[in-house]
């Protein structure tokens, strides 16, 4: 009996000893979630996840599998969360909207990936990346990206696509790092500065100041997440199921319940005078490279207006019959305007 146990003991220790030597490996797997037939590349540096069930649209979906993968990488204490495809020697880069995630992107993504890597990227306290940024100002969501970009590689010839506050990000990346960004690709947005102010829009949406107050909308609307996001989304559309029947929602859903996601969204409304200050001082010098902005039906002078504080050479197109969602509700238009923007050489 003596014997026995020693022997159930000792094959228990074999054990542990070959779990500890396993698990980090598992680990870094899951920080690469695509497997050994993905066709993704490597994540730099992989990292264990901080967010639990960051891979939860995605699991079980193999086409997306074979394509992408999720990724993480902590820069200035934040794990920013990014999604990769693609081996092409052009780099594109998507920054999502308010209130989506890198989510917003999944119907899009594979037919952007001829000729190109394909970076879609959880802004800095929002989807799947978690940490506290500094703060929420765009130019710092900004040097966020840029250092992100940096610390995997892409540090030229990037070439930027960017829906609504991520719109916002994208041209202070664009005006402080010019060395690094190819083109400025904006989706419905009322980017503020010199000819846009944010006095000007403010009454034309309730979320715009709703969002500004601090503490009452996240007092208002914790514990109510899945009402007021699932009244939110088809009221900004002109396809009112068309988000819902992706999908997205729950997507949406599951990372704005977290406290850090919803308050860190209703953020980037409360710096957006602070962005309108700093885009001012960045449009003294206006942007070299070629600028675009393409709006929802109906709001194309206003969003061309603030686009074109950047360049006065910044062009627009309107998508009849499309809402805010863009990208889910005119998919094929936002791919060919943007293949038309960046064409292949």
């Amino acid at each position: 009996m003596n014997k026995n146990r020693k022997g159930l003991l000792s094959a228990l220790v074999g054990l542990m000893a070959l779990a500890a030597l396993i698990l980090p490996n598992l680990s870094s797997a899951a920080a690469s979630v695509g497997g050994p037939r993905s066709q993704a590349p490597s994540c730099a540096a992989p990292e264990r996840p901080k967010s639990k069930g960051y891979d939860s649209a995605t699991r079980h979906d193999a086409a997306f599998n074979k394509l992408f993968r999720h990724c993480f990488t902590t820069v200035d204490g934040v794990q920013m969360h990014y999604v990769i495809g693609g081996t092409g020697p052009k780099t594109m880069v998507l920054l999502h909207g308010w209130p989506e995630n890198w989510y917003a992107y999944r119907g899009i993504m594979p037919k952007l990936l001829p000729g190109r890597t394909v970076i879609a990227v959880d802004l800095p306290g929002l989807g799947d990346s978690t940490g506290e940024p500094s703060d929420y100002a765009a130019a710092t969501m900004a040097t966020y990206v840029h250092d992100l970009l940096d610390r995997i590689g892409k540090r030229r010839h990037v070439e930027l696509v960017a829906h609504d506050i991520g719109a916002g990000v994208a041209y202070p990346l664009a005006a402080k790092y010019r060395s690094q960004v190819d083109g400025l690709f904006m989706i419905d947005f009322p980017l503020v500065g010199k000819n846009l102010r944010f006095a000007d829009f403010s009454n034309v949406s309730f979320h715009f100041l709703f969002n500004q107050q601090s503490p009452l909308a996240e007092q208002l609307v914790t514990g109510r997440e899945k009402q007021f996001f699932t009244y939110f989304y088809p009221t900004f559309s002109h396809s009112p199921n068309v988000i819902p029947s992706l999908g997205s929602v729950r997507e949406y859903i599951r990372t704005y319940s977290r406290p850090q996601v919803l308050h860190g969204g209703f953020e980037f409304y409360r710096y957006w005078h602070q962005d309108e200050l700093d885009n001012n001082r960045l449009e003294q010098k206006p942007l070299t490279i070629p600028v675009r902005m393409i709006s929802e039906q109906g709001f194309l002078n206003v969003m061309l207006s603030g686009a074109q504080g950047t360049t006065p050479e910044a062009t627009g197109a309107e998508v009849a019959g499309a809402g805010h969602w863009l990208a889910e509700e005119a998919p094929q238009r936002v791919i060919d305007e943007i293949n038309a923007f960046y064409p292949a050489k």
